[in-house]
């Protein structure tokens, strides 16, 4: 009986494994970073691809908070205290998850970044959320990506982007 249980526990432990490596390699790992006045700004997240899904409303949907990314939570991290749309936020690593609405956003920077997606997010360890308005862009995005510039933050997936100010 010992036996059967650790071959089905190490069978459901590989499978597991299988499964998130499989995850990993549809969304590979990203990274962007910049710097923006004194602060060093260094984004890790999971890069999917559309692959002709619907994805606003539908892959990802409105009213839920979202990793803003695949795979684990995004990480937003900063090496200097900052604004966010005129907000105070001190340096650190945060997750970075979103609240998508059809007309506006909610980023949010969480203090709990070691987690997969956004299954154990907890409002409670928000440290500051702000609100912005999506951009139809013409032009596909297939890999979402974020970009650091001197003004602030864009993610870019499918026909939408979407910037927050950061000083």
């Amino acid at each position: 009986m010992k036996r059967v249980l650790f071959g089905l526990f190490a069978f459901l432990t590989i499978s597991a494994s299988n499964i998130f490596a499989q995850q990993a390699a549809q969304s590979p790992a990203s990274t962007a970073t910049g710097k923006i006045g004194n602060a060093t700004i260094t984004i890790n997240y999971g890069s999917p691809s559309v692959k002709g899904r619907a994805i606003w409303g539908e892959l990802v949907p409105y009213g839920k908070v979202w990793r803003t990314g695949a795979n684990k939570a995004t990480t937003f991290e900063t090496d200097a205290d900052i604004t966010v749309e005129g907000q105070p936020l001190k340096k650190g690593k945060y997750a970075l998850f979103t609240l998508p609405e059809k007309n506006e956003w909610t980023i949010i920077f969480n203090k709990t970044t070691d987690q997969w997606g956004a299954f154990n997010y907890k409002q409670d360890d928000d440290v500051l959320r702000v609100k912005v308005k999506p951009s139809a862009v013409n032009e596909l995005t297939e890999a979402l990506k974020f970009e650091v510039t001197k003004g602030g933050v864009t993610m870019k997936w499918e026909k939408l982007a979407l910037s927050f100010g950061v000083k």
